[in-house]
């Protein structure tokens, strides 16, 4: 069961299913941006003392997915993450990534000449990983209608492929539970499941990712950086920090005490709660269970905005995010705002 103090962390607008938009915070994150904004007008940042709060927000994350703070790296994106992984493939290797997939995930390979690669339906993806494929990048959780993939079947593929992988979980974390110790690379953006400020990407690296190019290495990527902004030696960690882009301070404290709730919330609840929602209103009108925190539907989406729901309209279908925070009031809504948008039978 979810405990019910992760829930009552945040103050939400009844009807608010749009997380897979973006994420709303708890207040102790919203009084932390505030506070930052602040300090930052009132010339009291410091922004060597982010160095420790940048520590929290490593250990948070390697504690959802099953890694050490020395195995997470920051940026400002998931797109910065996945081209530093392309930039770190050898010419001539084959990429597979699955069809439709959120762009920011097959563009990076896409883009880069040297590479060669393949999109295949996702419903096939995993029977394609087969000798040969040299690296697999795919979302978790699809963004369009919120199918989830079989992360373990894909981490045995690989690994009997000899592939290495590259899972994208911002539309999954922290409500799906996911062991990144099978997998490459993890990484998500903060701002939507994860509830931190837009600006904000973490990703966990097997390993340390020894084998990723620190293609955009910078000051941060030292072990001591404000010992190190100047010179021409790179002085880089042999952790995953090498990796580092350089972290927005103004929402550093904000995004730690996200990703702190989210690591003290068990992920199996989490993942019960969210998907429990989700599949009751795929039964209320006649649809499968889908065990998916994300509902996607054809629905009108005036019409449901109107109802009071908020919700995102997606590849032509209204699509609706489940979260923590939401609960049964939020589940009736959706039932008749769902109801009195869906298409007329002739």
């Amino acid at each position: 069961m979810l405990d019910p103090r992760i829930a009552s962390a945040f103050d939400v607008p009844r009807g608010y299913l749009d997380t897979a938009a973006y994420g709303l915070p708890s207040r102790a994150s919203a009084a932390a941006l505030r506070a930052a904004a602040d300090d930052w007008a009132g010339a009291t940042l410091d922004p060597a003392a982010m160095d420790p709060v940048v520590d929290r927000i490593r250990a948070a994350y390697g504690a959802m997915i099953g890694l050490g703070a020395a195995d997470v790296t920051i940026a400002g994106s998931v797109s910065q993450i996945v081209g530093l992984v392309a930039a770190s493939l050898p010419p001539g290797a084959r990429v597979l990534v699955a069809e439709g997939d959120f762009s920011s995930v097959p563009w990076p390979f896409q883009a880069d000449p040297r590479l060669e690669v393949r999109a295949v339906p996702l419903d096939s993806l995993i029977d394609e990983v087969r000798p040969g494929v040299d690296l697999v990048a795919v979302s978790a959780v699809q963004s369009r209608d919120g199918r989830v993939l079989d992360l373990d079947a894909l981490a045995d593929a690989a690994h009997a492929a000899g592939a290495r992988t590259l899972v994208d979980a911002t539309q999954a974390l922290p409500w799906l539970p996911i062991d990144a110790r099978r997998l490459d690379v993890v990484v998500a953006a903060g701002y939507k499941w994860l509830t931190t400020p837009r600006g904000i990407a973490v990703a966990g690296v097997r390993d340390a990712g020894r084998w990723l190019r620190p293609a955009y290495a910078s000051w941060y990527g030292a072990d001591a950086p404000w010992d190190n902004l100047y010179g021409s030696a790179p002085a880089l960690s042999g952790t995953a920090r090498r990796l580092d882009c350089s972290p927005p301070w103004q929402l550093l404290e904000s995004a730690a005490l996200a990703l702190e709730l989210h690591a003290r919330t068990d992920a199996r609840a989490a993942f019960a709660h969210t998907t429990a929602l989700a599949d009751e209103l795929r039964r209320a009108v006649g649809l499968r269970s889908a065990g998916s925190a994300i509902v996607s539907l054809e629905a009108d989406a005036r019409a449901v905005a109107a109802a009071g729901v908020r919700a995102s309209a997606r590849a032509g279908r209204v699509r609706l995010s489940f979260h923590v925070y939401n609960g049964a009031r939020d589940l009736a809504l959706a039932v008749d705002a769902v109801r009195a948008g869906l298409p007329v039978a002739a």
